[in-house]
Order: structure tokens, then C-alpha cells, then sequence
């Protein structure tokens, strides 16, 4: 059975209250981000990374509603963006402090939808790989965000249209 299902689409729900920014001034960098709706209703994420003070990340994550998010293969991002590599995350649970699940895809200038298979999401925690997790499973996802970070520092930018899960 093939299907897709919508999870975030800017261009409809319109709103970003539920995303949280959370950049490396949790542990004394100084990196800066946003996160807006733009008037064309996708999403930007944008800001500064920096390697002061020991920084070098700068992400958004919200909770999800998690129904429906049973047996899906995948998930597919439209963005766009400068050239950077950002990491899609999901989280199995709503601690704000835990194991990520996170796939890198390279953003181009032109829109392009990125497929990632569930298969192709690694275990992290802090910037370590962990193999000893279970592989990622729609069913459990509770925590979707986005990060940059791999030392890519100086004016970051990105847009994203919407994010689906898919079945093959």
C-alpha cells in the first residue's frame, strides 16, 4: 500500500508558536536563529552559526500530534535554502533532553523534495552516533526539528514548504 501523509505544512496551518528554537546558548555559545512564516507561507529558518564560546549548532523542534503516523517507510521535506547540509530530527519522546533521530540532506537554491527513508535515520545524542537504539518507527515519532551545525558557521537559510511521511 502507497500513501502519503502530511505531518507539517506551513502553507495551511500558518502558525509556529509550537516550534522552539534551541541553539548552542544552552551551553555559552552564541549562535543565533529564527524561525518565521513568511508572506508565501512556508517557513524560514535562518540566523548566524558561530564557533564562539565553544558554539556551533542552532535548531527548532515542536511536538507533534502523532496520530496516524502508523507503518510509513519515510518522510519527504520540500525545502530549499543556501547550499548548506541541515539535519531533519525526530524524537520518540517529548523529553527536550534526549536520543535524535537525524537524516543530513543538502538544501539547493531551487525547491526540491527530499525522500529520506526511516532506514536512513541515525541515533545521536549530543553530536555522538549511538547503535544500540532501535531503528526509528513512524508509529513512535513525537518530536520533528530541524538543526545545522558541522562546523558551518557564518549566515545560515533555509525555507521549508511542508514535511509527509510515505509508504512505498
Amino acid at each position: 500500500m502507497s500513501g502519503e501523509k502530511e505531518i507539517i505544512d506551513f502553507n495551511k496551518n500558518g502558525n509556529l508558536n509550537k516550534w522552539n528554537i534551541i541553539n548552542d546558548v544552552v551551553m555559552g555559545g552564541v549562535s543565533k536563529a529564527s524561525f518565521t512564516l513568511s508572506e508565501e507561507g512556508y517557513a524560514s529558518f535562518e540566523g548566524i552559526l558561530s564557533p564562539d564560546n565553544n558554539g556551533g549548532f542552532a535548531s527548532v523542534r515542536a511536538e507533534l500530534d502523532s496520530n496516524g503516523f502508523e507503518n510509513f517507510d519515510g518522510v519527504i521535506v520540500r525545502a530549499k535554502g543556501d547550499g548548506n547540509i541541515y539535519s531533519l530530527r525526530f524524537r520518540t519522546n517529548l523529553n527536550w533532553d534526549d536520543i535524535s533521530y537525524q537524516a543530513k540532506f543538502n538544501t539547493e537554491e531551487n525547491w526540491k523534495e527530499f525522500k529520506i527513508p526511516f532506514d536512513d535515520f541515525t541515533a545521536t545524542y549530543r553530536g555522538r552516533t549511538y547503535d544500540n537504539q532501535p531503528k526509528l518507527e513512524s508509529n513512535n515519532i513525537r518530536q520533528a526539528g530541524l538543526l545545522i551545525s558541522d562546523k558551518q558557521f557564518g549566515n545560515f537559510s533555509m525555507q521549508i514548504d511542508w514535511i509527509k511521511f510515505y509508504k512505498d
